[in-house]
């Protein structure tokens, strides 16, 4: 077993602590380094913030076409212990996987063409819908679907450079953790940037894929595709049931997750987006068809079985080339491929949220685009989340999987059904057969979702079951909130003004020197009645305060409180409602000044007492009173100067 030198870890707790302190204190240039410029809002619409279809389709196809290292097999491995005749039966469940593809895509270039500011299913269920809880069943069931697909597809990347070097199999949570970071620092500089550096490996290995399936057929076509590893062909296996080969059908169905992400996504195509997002669908669609038929076919050729430590992708690819250069470069391509299908979530996540905040259900928060105007704060939940579940799951793809599709299909099948309902009630060209287009893929969609729920219940499928209503009803509280929040901060315009009120402010005092001046100065300027109060812990210090008082001329009325338990809340609070029902009538505000100094050395600020801080928080939650904090910035440098 592999061990780490006994210093290596306490090693790299201080390394990191340093680094978290240098990135607190120089926060700025250690953003503008990661992050970038930030760029103006009119940037938003440049060509150059846009990508042109070619470019856009690896980049958002990377989620969809990475499914194939893993879909097929994980549609075998639920009947694999049925022995070698159930192998077979790989093709015809890859066939029936691509004809559901086939109608998907279909499916949703009719809705990019229908819904052109994208949204995916959310925009259809909205606009097809009327009860809010049916956009949230599809937003909520995406945006599992979403977390889950980084973890899986990260895990799976790891699993495949683990299954080829397993000195890397005991660290495979921290350098999945390492991938997220990487990919999400990528996306915070925008979607221009991330598709400049991740286009490219997702060509590369649509390439590799490709060449191996050409490869596999080519050299095979001279002996005949059937070797003597071949398994029969329609054997029916002992123990198949009608049940397990659904369950096989719905576990290779988790290589269609990602489908929606173009549909979620068309506002990043550049113009005419519409006609560039269907073209990268059809495109799409057909290099992941081929894929599938072709990669499903060679493993079954090659009569290639599960192994839960050996991917069947790493062992097809070993019996081609060995571990030459070429299955190097193959699993490198795949583990990188693998990794950034979570790079498209990255730009469907937050495009999702933000509609979903634009509607109130989410906070509004996501709304906010960050320097490189994309959704910077989705971004940041999307990593943290499936983070989370990663580390929750140890990055074991096939712990991860039964959670992972029911998601998506759940979304499927309310997107098709709201596109029935919308050529039932638009009609237009050719409604007939749209709608019945929708129809299959709604009835599909459904008999996966359900297979899923069933067949993987305890096998982890419940948490999506628990978790999906509780998101729900955390949107319609969330937007609730919202509509309370709304309410109670109208006003009428035309009946309600502005209008002058009394005002009490009250000075609290730690002693007498250039903070109290700088504050002070500032009360006395506001035009109210100003009071400052001391709050002491013995006579003398009181004594001693009253004293400079009234050396310095009474500036203001001075009240002086004596706190015998060493509490500066309890005083305070005694004295706020003295003043609320004092004699001459009761003040329609009350103001507390509080000073705070802050040293020029962000380190320094954790050697002073933090009272201020403790009263601001206090009051706030507690009275309803206005604070007002008046900084007063050291300068330590220069005193330190004058006194050389």
């Amino acid at each position: 077993m592999h061990k780490t030198l006994p210093f290596l870890d306490p090693l790299l707790i201080v390394l990191s602590l340093l680094a978290l302190w240098f990135a607190v204190a120089n926060f700025n240039s250690v953003k503008r380094f990661l992050v970038g410029r930030p760029m103006r809002s009119r940037e938003l619409n440049n060509n150059h913030t846009k990508l042109f279809w070619f470019i856009a389709l690896p980049v958002l196809a990377a989620d969809l076409y990475s499914s194939v290292a893993y879909g097929p097999e994980a549609g075998i491995t639920e009947i694999a212990q049925l022995g070698v005749n159930v192998k077979w039966l790989i093709v015809p469940i890859t066939l029936a996987t691509v004809i559901l593809l086939t109608a998907l895509i279909i499916s949703y270039i009719m809705g990019v063409s229908a819904y052109p500011n994208g949204g995916g299913a959310y925009a259809i269920a909205k606009d097809n819908f009327r009860a809010p809880w049916v956009r949230l069943l599809a937003s909520s069931s995406l945006m599992i679907d979403y977390i889950l697909t980084v973890a899986v597809s990260i895990s799976s990347g790891i699993q495949q450079i683990a299954s080829a070097y397993p000195i890397l199999a005991p660290h495979v949570v921290g350098l999945s953790i390492a991938c997220i970071i990487i990919i999400l620092l990528v996306n915070l500089r925008g979607v221009s940037e991330s598709a400049s550096v991740f286009a490219w490996p997702t060509l590369f290995f649509m390439l590799c894929m490709v060449f191996l399936i050409g490869y596999g057929f080519i050299e095979g076509g001279p002996h005949g595709l059937v070797s003597k590893y071949t398994p029969p062909f329609g054997v029916f296996p002992k123990g198949l049931t009608l049940l397990l080969l659904l369950k096989a059908f719905s576990s290779a169905c988790s290589s269609l997750t990602g489908i929606e992400t173009i549909s979620n996504s068309v506002p990043i195509f550049r113009e005419p987006r519409t006609r560039g997002a269907i073209k990268a669908y059809i495109a799409l669609g057909t290099i992941t068809g081929i894929t599938l038929i072709g990669f499903s076919s060679l493993l079954y050729f090659q009569g290639i079985s599960v192994n839960p430590n050996n991917t069947m992708l790493s062992q097809l690819l070993g019996s081609y080339f060995g571990h030459s250069i070429l299955y190097q470069i193959i699993i490198w391509a795949t583990f990188l491929v693998l990794i950034l299908a979570a790079n498209s979530t990255f730009t469907g996540f937050p495009q999702l949220t933000a509609l979903m905040a634009g509607d109130g259900f989410l906070p509004r928060s996501l709304l906010v685009r960050g320097d490189r105007l994309g959704y910077s704060n989705g971004m940041l939940v999307l990593a943290a989340l499936s983070a989370l579940l990663i580390e929750g799951f140890r990055a074991q793809t096939n712990s991860l999987i039964p959670l992972y599709a029911i998601g998506v299909f759940v979304a499927f099948t309310v997107a098709q059904i709201g596109l029935v309902k919308r050529w039932l009630r638009v009609r237009g060209k050719m409604w007939r057969l749209k709608s019945f287009i929708n129809s299959f893929g709604a009835v599909l969609s459904a008999v996966v979702a359900i297979v899923f729920a069933v067949t993987k219940f305890t096998g982890g499928a419940w948490i999506v079951l628990v978790v999906l209503p509780l998101l729900m009803f955390m949107a319609t509280k969330i937007r609730k909130h919202y509509t309370l929040l709304a309410d109670e901060l109208r006003i009428n315009l035309k009946e309600e003004r502005p209008i002058r009120h009394h005002v009490v402010t009250i000075l609290l005092l730690s002693g007498l020197h250039r903070v109290t001046l700088n504050s002070l100065s500032f009360a006395l300027s506001l035009n109210s009645d100003v009071i400052a109060v001391y709050v002491g812990f013995d006579d003398e210090s009181i004594a001693r305060i009253e004293k400079r008082w009234e050396e310095w001329g009474n500036p203001c009325r001075l009240v002086t409180l004596k706190s015998e338990y060493r509490s500066l809340i309890q005083p305070v609070q005694r004295f706020i409602k003295f003043v609320e029902s004092r004699e001459g009538g009761r003040p329609d505000h009350i103001h507390i000044i509080l000073s705070q100094f802050l040293p020029k050395r962000h380190w320094a600020q954790i050697l002073h007492n933090q009272s201020s801080l403790l009263l601001r928080t206090w009051f706030l939650w507690n009275k309803d009173v206005i604070i007002t904090t008046v900084p007063y910035h050291l300068n330590e440098s220069e005193i330190e100067s004058e006194k050389t």
